[in-house]
């Protein structure tokens, strides 16, 4: 079952969008990263109370992600990242993303904190950051 709606259309988008902001990191650096976006959907929290879509998370500004700004984001969605986007569509989570609502790739180590956000955690070039449990539940 989605655990946020998503019509064919979207998953190509997340696919798109997954690949913009990871691809350098491999498949399991575009999971993670599309495990954020796809927490965004579901946060009913903080900078993502009003996000409800895929197309609303993507294209949300103030706070949204700069591939949308650079011309690699519009390139035809691949099979290879579609099939990735409906993993995370249906409810699939991977270390250290489960429950981040943000990630940002340092120039050197991760700080503790993002946006007063924990970091949880490193995969290759990015640092994820999770709210504290019971802050945003309906990302836990």
């Amino acid at each position: 079952m989605a655990v946020v709606p998503a019509k064919e259309e979207d998953i190509k988008m997340l696919a798109r969008l997954m690949r913009a902001e990871a691809e350098g990191d491999g498949t399991l650096g575009m999971l993670v990263a599309g495990n954020v976006m796809v927490n965004r959907a579901r946060a009913a929290c903080m900078d993502f109370k009003d996000i409800r879509t895929i197309p609303q998370m993507v294209y949300q500004s103030p706070g949204g992600f700069e591939a949308v700004q650079k011309s690699y984001f519009y390139q035809r969605a691949r099979s290879k990242e579609i099939k990735l986007a409906r993993r995370l569509i249906q409810g699939e989570r991977f270390n250290p993303a489960e429950h981040s609502l943000w990630f940002f790739r340092p120039s050197g180590d991760c700080p503790a904190q993002w946006f007063n956000q924990p970091n949880v955690g490193r995969y290759k070039a990015h640092c994820f950051f999770a709210p504290a449990y019971g802050n945003c539940p309906e990302v836990y």
